[in-house]
């Protein structure tokens, strides 16, 4: 499992979905529910939303920072990319 990958396409389809759009914010039902297990548990995808006025169990994608958030222990955290510690 590379999350640094899955991470990629994320935000790459966020940012199609936007552009398709033409308006933000832009809420998604989550296409990749089924593909990425971390994805699992957000329904839908909030595309430039202000994570104030976003619901919980979505996944926040900022364009300006090219960053995911996700609500854990009640605040809100950048999804960061799985690290490895080899010996």
């Amino acid at each position: 499992m590379d999350i640094g990958a899955d991470m990629d396409r994320v935000i790459s389809w966020c940012e199609d979905a936007k552009r398709q759009r033409g308006r933000t914010p832009v809420i998604e039902r989550n296409p990749f529910r089924d593909e990425m297990p971390w994805m699992r548990r957000f329904t839908l995808i909030e595309i430039d939303r202000p994570k104030e006025s976003a619901s919980r169990h979505s996944l926040v994608y900022d364009s300006t920072t090219r960053s995911l958030w996700q609500f854990l222990n009640g605040t809100w955290h950048r999804v960061e990319r799985e690290l490895r510690v080899e010996r």
